[in-house]
């Protein structure tokens, strides 16, 4: 017997019967379905208001003015602090607290913890988009959604690495002396937001005893980009990669080993772009990040011959297609951060490549497995539509096309007309996630087969 049921007799303070532990255990993993439900909605919320509007909204300013400084750098920063923190950051921890603890047989834990975890981390969002856009009391509001940002985190963290393997897992894990490659690349990516986290703290601070406003200094926004992107994001999308992709695309068995390699060589590029100065650091650290991509798509066999068909029951057949497009945007994003940082003014590269990364790779992604996995985590739902998968992700694709494009020919000056289609291809984009989000609500709101019968 596991040991859940023993938790579930020690929390009732009485033996119970088989068919009572059942129950009570269906009950659980409702709740803990409910709650994912709860964080991706959130962030679906994150994504279509203050993030993808406010992005729109400051594109047509900057497109109709000609000109990337017409906008106010604490509205960019707070779209990209929604789309970061906001959207992808509460799908990370929806999504780990309900499957880790699973993946890896974790002793259970109280499901108060989660909703705690949700309370801060939504205030310290919403708290640092309204401080950013606004500027009331910002002073003593930012660094005050910073510690609530870190204090849910923190609790994420405790919660699925402060269990240990119960039962067969447990001797299992005894006998062969390590984890899982995947679990060491995760626990990379929560090291890279718990210093995000640390480090988000202390600017706040900083810019609240000196600053002049809440917005932070060019140089170091742009060093910052680079952890909470590549040193966060990427290595939880390779860690859910490794564990999902192969069954879900019949990919080879994932090479582990040339993935920690991966890991840390992109390690060693997001300490290069954060603690090396000047234009020689940056340009040593985009060398990395590129080459840690190269290993990364290496170990995880994307280019290979598959091993069996792919999974496609439930989602749009053009499901793998999307993956292998989205790594490749990650090439391009590594590929123009070099380009730009051998380039004099390169403010239209710099945010082509940020845009192929974190648009091309990362909200593909997240378009992809987000779609194929959480109508199953939400309790065993069918995807609402898969027309509207492949048009979501058509549109996304389409849209960053055209923004990485333009956003070069127009803001480095090399074709004027280009600033037209800043707007299309940020409508374009606003339409995709739409779409997604509609999906998302679609799949919620319908009843699980189950509950058919």
């Amino acid at each position: 017997m596991s040991a859940l049921p023993t938790r579930i007799e020690e929390e009732a303070g009485r033996p119970l019967t088989p068919l009572e532990i059942f129950d009570i255990t269906a009950a659980r993993e409702s709740s803990l379905s409910r709650l994912l439900m709860l964080y991706i909605a959130t962030g679906l919320v994150f994504m279509l208001l203050p993030g993808t509007f406010l992005g729109v909204w400051n594109l047509m300013a900057i497109s109709s003015h000609r000109s990337a400084g017409s906008v106010s750098a604490s509205w960019i920063q707070a779209h990209g602090h929604a789309q970061i923190f906001g959207w992808i950051g509460t799908f990370i921890l929806g999504i780990g607290f309900y499957s880790i603890p699973k993946l890896r047989r974790l002793k259970s834990f109280a499901l108060s913890v989660v909703w705690s975890s949700w309370a801060l981390w939504t205030s310290g969002v919403t708290l640092h988009w309204l401080t950013s856009v606004y500027q009331w009391h910002w002073r003593a509001l930012l660094p005050l959604s910073a510690a609530l940002e870190l204090a849910a985190f923190l609790i994420f963290f405790h919660t699925v690495s402060g269990h240990r393997p119960q039962g067969k897992d447990k001797v299992k894990e005894k006998e062969n002396g390590k984890l899982d490659e995947w679990v060491f690349v995760v626990i990379a990516g929560s090291v890279g937001l718990l210093l995000t986290l640390l480090i988000n703290l202390g600017a706040t601070l900083f810019l609240a005893l000196r600053g002049p406003s809440p917005e932070l200094p060019p140089d170091f926004d742009q060093r910052f980009l680079v952890l909470q992107t590549w040193g966060f994001l990427v290595p939880f999308v390779w860690g859910f990669s490794a564990k999902w992709l192969p069954v879900f695309l019949g990919l080879r068995p994932v090479r582990g080993r040339l993935l920690l390699l991966a890991v840390a060589v992109n390690s060693v590029g997001v300490i290069a772009a954060m603690l090396m100065p000047g234009t020689g650091g940056m340009r040593f650290a985009v060398l990395l990040l590129l080459g840690g991509f190269l290993i990364a798509a290496g170990a995880l066999r994307f280019l290979e011959p598959t091993q069996q068909p792919a999974k496609v029951k439930g989602v749009h057949p053009s499901f793998p297609v999307f993956v292998r497009v989205a790594y490749v945007w990650a090439v391009v994003a590594a590929a123009l951060g070099i380009w730009a940082s051998w380039a004099g003014d390169a403010r239209g590269i710099w945010g082509a490549s940020r845009h192929a990364l974190t648009v091309g790779f990362l909200a593909t992604m997240v378009f992809c497995v987000g779609q194929r996995v959480l109508p199953a985590f939400s309790g065993m739902r069918l995807l609402f539509s898969t027309r509207l998968m492949f048009l979501a992700l058509l549109g996304l694709t389409a849209g960053c096309l055209l923004r990485v494009s333009s956003e070069i020919l127009a803001y480095q000056g090399f074709a004027h007309w280009a600033w037209s289609w800043l707007p299309v291809s940020a409508l374009t984009e606003m339409t995709a996630v739409t779409l997604f989000a509609v999906n998302l609500f679609g799949t919620f709101m319908r009843r699980p087969p189950s509950a058919c019968q």
